[in-house]
C-alpha cells in the first residue's frame, strides 16, 4: 500500500542518515580542526567541527555533527567525544558514563584488532609461530587454529579475569559516584597523560570509533571476498 511504501522510504532515509553520520563522526578524528591551536580559545559551532575537550569550552557544547538534526537536550556537552549525535535518544534513558566506558573499551579492542589483522595479513609474525599456526594469511583460518590450539581460550580466561577483578569494581565505583572518569584505570607507565591529556582523551575515542568501523569492514570483506579488501 501507499502508507507502507512511505514508511519504508522514511526508514531507508533514516538508516542512510545514520550511516552517513557515523562516517562523518569517525572521519573528523583526522580533520585539521582536531589539531592543537595553541592557547587560542575556539568558539562552539553548529556544524561538523571538532573542539578540544576543555580547550576554552567543553567538548560537545554546541557541536552538532549533523546540522539537519536537532542536538538532543539530554546530551549535556560534558563528555569527551560528544558530537551531538544520538538519533535514537539513548542518552535520554541510559547511563552515559556506562555507555562511554563501553565505547572506550570496544574502541581499544578494535584498535588492537586492526593492528593484529594487518600484521597477520601482511605476514608479520614472531619466530616459531608458523610451526604452531602454519603460514596462512586468512584471518578466519588463523582464528579457528587459535581456538583449536587453545590460544583464544587463554585470551578469554585472562581478559575475563582482568574484567572481573578490575573492570567491574572500577565500573561500579564510578556509577556510585567515585569521580572516576570512564576508561580510566590509572595505567600510564610512560607518563603520556602529564601533558595535553584532554586532547589525548579525544584522540583515543575518535580513533577507537574509526577502528570499530574499519575492523567491521575488514571482517565482512574477508567473509564475502575471501580476503581483506585492498591487501594481497
Amino acid at each position: 500500500t501507499a502508507s507502507t511504501s512511505l514508511r519504508s522510504s522514511s526508514l531507508i532515509k533514516m538508516l542512510r542518515a545514520s550511516v552517513l553520520a557515523a562516517c562523518v563522526a569517525a572521519a573528523t578524528a583526522f580533520s585539521p580542526s582536531a589539531l592543537p591551536l595553541g592557547t587560542a580559545t575556539r568558539k562552539a559551532t553548529s556544524g561538523p567541527t571538532m573542539q578540544l575537550y576543555k580547550d576554552g569550552k567543553l567538548q560537545g557544547a554546541g557541536v552538532n555533527c549533523i546540522p539537519i538534526f536537532k542536538r538532543p537536550d539530554s546530551l549535556k556537552g560534558d563528555m569527551v567525544g560528544d558530537m551531538g549525535f544520538d538519533p535514537f535518544r539513548v542518552s535520554s534513558y541510559a547511563n552515559m558514563q556506562f555507555c562511554q566506558e563501553a565505547e572506550i573499551k570496544h574502541g581499544r579492542i578494535a584498535m588492537l584488532a586492526f593492528a593484529g589483522i594487518m600484521a597477520e595479513v601482511i605476514g608479520i609474525r614472531f619466530p616459531g609461530v608458523d610451526k604452531v599456526y602454519a603460514a596462512s594469511n586468512d584471518i578466519f583460518e588463523i582464528h579457528n587454529m587459535a581456538v583449536e590450539k587453545g590460544s583464544m581460550g587463554q585470551i578469554l580466561l585472562w581478559c575475563g579475569f582482568a574484567e572481573i577483578c578490575g573492570g567491574l569494581p572500577a565500573m561500579n565505583a564510578m556509577l556510585e559516584g567515585s569521580g572516576r572518569k570512564p576508561g580510566d584505570f590509572g595505567f600510564d607507565p610512560l607518563g603520556l597523560g602529564k601533558k595535553n591529556f584532554e586532547r589525548k582523551q579525544l584522540v583515543e575515542i575518535m580513533n577507537g570509533r574509526a577502528a570499530m568501523l574499519a575492523v567491521s569492514g575488514m571482517v565482512h570483506h574477508a567473509l564475502i571476498n575471501g580476503k581483506v579488501q585492498g591487501l594481497p
